[in-house]
């Protein structure tokens, strides 16, 4: 993981001491999640799971969508980031796209909690999905390379996003919606090289 993430929430910059506090918080909320499900899960639970007062929980997250979008941020963030050069470029694009939805693929409480999570109206979640969504399209244009097409990334920004819902909706399995992703990928790329 990036040093950054370790000392920067969505709401501020943190210290040691706090992000110390806000790990707790994300891994109590993971050990909830395990058990009780989104629905059931509040910052007051959270909070008395990690040891600390719910007034604390709440300076660092504004809801519990906001917590859950906190904890997918963080696993994304924590994902390598550089392209194999070994790899040619629509490999490549397919490779980012199955590591993104693969994330919490192992995990199917918390894969439900963040679909429902990343569409909360809460502007520390709306924060957190510009923050994704920017890391994600900067992962593609690497894998893309530097004379990438307008067109394809935003096509294959689209399927991703689309794709994660449809696991999200339990439509599929998440290893199912990596294999139709890199599909989708190798369409999308052959078709406009084709065009």
């Amino acid at each position: 993981m990036s040093g950054k993430a370790n000392f920067e929430s969505t709401r501020r910059r943190l210290s040691g001491q706090q992000a110390e506090t806000v790990d707790r918080l994300t891994k109590a909320a993971v050990a909830i999640l395990r058990t009780h499900g989104f629905s059931a899960l509040t910052i007051r639970m959270v909070a008395g799971e990690a040891g600390v007062a719910p007034a604390t929980a709440y300076t660092y997250f504004s809801s519990k969508s906001h917590l859950v979008a906190e904890l997918f941020w963080r696993r994304l963030d924590a994902l390598p980031h550089e392209a194999d050069s070994e790899q040619d470029r629509e490999s490549q694009v397919c490779s980012v796209l199955r590591s993104v939805a693969l994330l919490v693929s192992d995990e199917p409480e918390l894969a439900a909690a963040v679909t429902t999570a990343m569409m909360a109206d809460d502007p520390d979640v709306e924060h957190l999905r510009a923050r994704i969504g920017k890391n994600i399209r900067e992962r593609l244009v690497e894998a893309l390379g530097p004379e990438h097409d307008a067109d394809v990334l935003e096509a294959l920004e689209i399927a991703w996003s689309g794709a994660l819902v449809r696991a999200g909706m339990g439509y599929e399995s998440y290893s199912q919606i990596a294999d139709r992703l890199e599909i989708t990928a190798r369409l999308i790329m052959a078709g406009h090289d084709n065009s």
